[in-house]
């Protein structure tokens, strides 16, 4: 599970930070003009923040069941975050708030 956490960590920074915006599914087959009326930055923002949200519920869990040694927690928290983090994700992103 902290692998699972470890590379949300890691593509919220590389989308953000290294501006790797094509690990972005969908915005690195669209054409250049349609590139254009994205806020990227927004977006790649949003990616970074729910992807370590998802990260911290995933390792909260872990830790909460290395404490409790009750390890459905580890699972419930990685599924939880899966569950909520992708759906907000997909919702947020496409809205037209993130559209110039």
């Amino acid at each position: 599970m902290l692998l699972a956490a470890g590379i949300f960590i890691v593509f919220g920074i590389l989308i953000k930070n290294f501006k790797l915006y094509n690990l972005i599914a969908g915005y690195n087959t669209m054409s250049v003009e349609k590139k254009a009326t994205y806020n990227i930055e927004k977006i790649a923002a949003l990616f970074r923040n729910v992807f370590f949200a998802m990260a911290f519920i995933i390792i909260a869990g872990y830790v909460l069941s290395k404490i409790t040694e009750n390890y459905i927690i580890e699972n419930i928290s990685f599924y939880t975050a899966l569950l909520i983090g992708i759906p907000y994700l997909l919702i947020k992103s496409n809205s037209k708030s993130y559209q110039k």
